[in-house]
């Protein structure tokens, strides 16, 4: 049977990191094995769920790269099918009207802990066939009272539960609302779900979908159930960590392959191996070589692995994940198509970048020239140098030839005259002057890309500064 996973999150939130990493799990073992990635929206929190969360997970999910092959599937269209398969459990005796108020089963619990016990339905209703007067019954599955329910978990091994520490769990509500565990099941039934891979505090729920999964006769799946992601201090994962939505990190600058790359790496390892393209992660991954102990979130390593991955990209593509981050900053296509081709500029600057916004900063010098320059950069290598400005707006505009090593040769020949052969003496007024600041790629290489008639007029504007 061909395999088929499944990512449900539910529209109550953003979509964060934890559920992106099971989702990736999920999306790298279908299409490992060839098979279909299915997406479902669990929306039946209806109090809950909105429709912008529902919108930022499917943006998410795109900007991820994360193509599902069927879906997405919301519950809350599927409610015709959820009273069918409850109306057959009840004919079938596998479910139960049950007609206990609230304030009876608290005392029933109440009585049992007083006694030492665990609290937990006691069933009393199981063959009770009289409706109650003014009471709208919720539905109760028929749990087994003895033996255990057996999960083989992928990543966990053999997980034993004891049914008789199991009640009978509550498959729809007084109002006729399928519950959680229910419509799961009946769910991952009719999509044929063959591995079902989400978080480990799923795992306790996984008894009781399968003890109905089996009353309706169906084919039971394979678990996995993945650890959860912690925080650097080892506590649970919060915003101050990083548990913001995973649109965030694009605003941040992230390439999604990188976000995809260091999840992966939270729980799985291929070797020594640190950095993988998306084709390698479908190629090497096992969902049974999880770790089965929680991960810790490194914002470091994060920010490494997305430097190698920008360093590893081609300039071409990487210019093309920039142009957003450019129009943020008033860069658009028009104001670059007037400048160096934004390729070049990538190639010069990429290496020194560890997110698309430093590296979008960083090239908005090439199409924008600084109006004034930073005060403490101008103070220290332009104030008094009159001269110098002079002398490099002679010298450059006389190279016979504009690239990087005459301009180099330029500069240097200026040092030797004016700076006792100390280049940077030169260069830091030079890269003040056009750049608006003392950091940026190197000064020759920059003045290449701008072009002499750009180089010429910042440098003729940069003394207005002083």
């Amino acid at each position: 049977m061909s395999v088929r996973t499944r990512f449900a999150p539910s529209p109550t939130g953003y979509l964060h990191i934890g559920g992106v990493r099971t989702a990736l799990y999920s999306w790298l073992h279908a299409r490992q094995q060839g098979g279909r990635f299915i997406l479902r929206i669990e929306d039946t929190d209806v109090e809950r769920s909105t429709p912008a969360a529902t919108a930022a997970i499917l943006e998410g999910m795109a900007w991820l790269g994360l193509d599902w092959d069927e879906g997405p599937f919301y519950q809350m269209q599927r409610m015709e099918r959820y009273r069918e398969v409850l109306s057959q459990m009840l004919a079938d005796g596998t479910a139960y009207y049950c007609y206990c108020s609230r304030e009876e089963v608290d005392a029933m619990r109440e009585e049992q802990r007083s006694r030492g016990e665990k609290p937990r339905y006691d069933g009393r209703c199981r063959n009770v066939s009289a409706a109650r007067p003014g009471v709208s019954p919720v539905i109760r599955f028929r749990s087994p009272d003895s033996g255990e329910t057996v999960v083989e978990d992928l990543i966990h091994g053999t997980v034993r539960f004891q049914n008789a520490e199991m009640d009978d769990l509550i498959i729809a509500r007084s109002d006729g609302t399928p519950t959680y565990n229910f419509c799961v099941v009946v769910d991952d039934w009719d999509m044929k779900i063959t591995h079902v891979i989400r978080g480990d505090d799923h795992l306790n729920n996984t008894p009781r979908q399968m003890q109905i999964l089996r009353s309706l006769g169906a084919q039971i799946p394979v678990y996995a159930h993945v650890p959860m992601i912690l925080g650097p201090d080892k506590q649970k994962l919060s915003k101050r960590h990083g548990a913001v939505s995973v649109l965030e990190y694009r605003e941040q600058g992230f390439l999604p392959d990188a976000l995809l790359n260091f999840l992966v790496r939270l729980g799985w390892s291929h070797g020594d191996q640190e950095v993988f393209s998306r084709e390698e992660m479908i190629a090497f991954f096992r969902i049974d070589s999880v770790n089965k102990s929680a991960s810790a979130f490194n914002p470091e390593k994060l920010l490494w692995i997305n430097a190698q991955h920008m360093q590893r990209l081609s300039p071409e593509p990487l210019a093309q994940h920039l142009l957003p981050y450019l129009e943020t900053l008033g860069v658009d296509e028009p104001v670059i198509a007037a400048g160096p081709a934004l390729s070049e500029v990538v190639a010069l600057l990429q290496e020194r970048a560890k997110t698309l916004v430093e590296l979008a900063a960083a090239a908005e010098m090439f199409y924008v020239p600084p109006v004034s320059g930073e005060v403490k950069d101008v103070e220290k290598h332009l104030l008094g140098q009159e001269a110098l400005l002079d002398s490099l707006i002679t010298q450059l505009q006389s190279l016979p030839v504009w690239d990087a090593p005459a301009i180099h040769a330029a500069i240097q020949a200026l040092a030797q005259n004016q700076a006792e052969g100390k280049m940077g003496k030169i260069a830091q007024p030079l890269r003040v002057a056009v750049a608006g600041r003392a950091v940026s790629p190197p000064i020759d290489g920059t003045l290449a890309l701008l072009g002499r008639e750009r180089t010429l007029s910042r440098l003729r504007h940069a003394s207005t500064w002083i």
